[in-house]
């Protein structure tokens, strides 16, 4: 009797992390940790001075208060009062909503219209092909039925 070896551990691994979905995502999660940078530096010059130009450039000191009196220290630790700090919210959604509209407009728009051109040169060769081969197939009949008008309908060996 012979045992029948399972995979070894190391074995389940290697094959765990070849598979498509893993490394894909393994690309992605890097590629969006590089991405966060440009986003932030995004938000700090161009978001943050428009905010500026408003009110403050850091969105951090919006608040308002439930229960007064509001007293908040340098280092966030509130000292008094119920503040919310809506600043803070109103950055994180602004930083989303920019980090969403710059991966939809320079990534996954242009690679979805990659895929479309992609796919219409694909169908457009397949549809030319079936052409072809349709043109091909019409013209070895007419060649066939003139053959066998030449030899006289062709119901016998050809004649030399």
């Amino acid at each position: 009797m012979s045992a029948k070896k399972d995979p070894s551990v190391l074995e389940g691994f290697k094959a765990f992390l070849m598979r498509g979905n893993v490394v894909d995502l393994a690309v992605a999660v890097v590629i969006g940790a590089a991405f966060t940078n440009i986003v932030n530096s995004v938000v700090k010059g161009v978001i943050n001075p428009v905010v500026g130009a408003i009110g403050t450039q850091n969105l951090d000191h919006y608040s308002s208060c439930l229960k007064d009196p509001c007293k908040v220290g340098a280092d966030g630790t509130v000292k008094s009062g119920v503040p919310i700090l809506w600043g803070s919210v109103l950055g994180a959604t602004l930083t989303f909503v920019i980090t969403a509209a710059v991966v939809y407009f320079l990534m996954v728009l242009p690679m979805s219209r990659y895929l479309a051109r992609q796919a219409a040169r694909k169908a457009a060769r397949e549809g030319t092909k079936e052409i072809i081969e349709v043109t091909e197939l019409e013209v070895l009949k007419e060649i066939r039925d003139a053959l066998l008008a030449q030899n006289g309908q062709g119901t016998g060996p050809a004649k030399r």
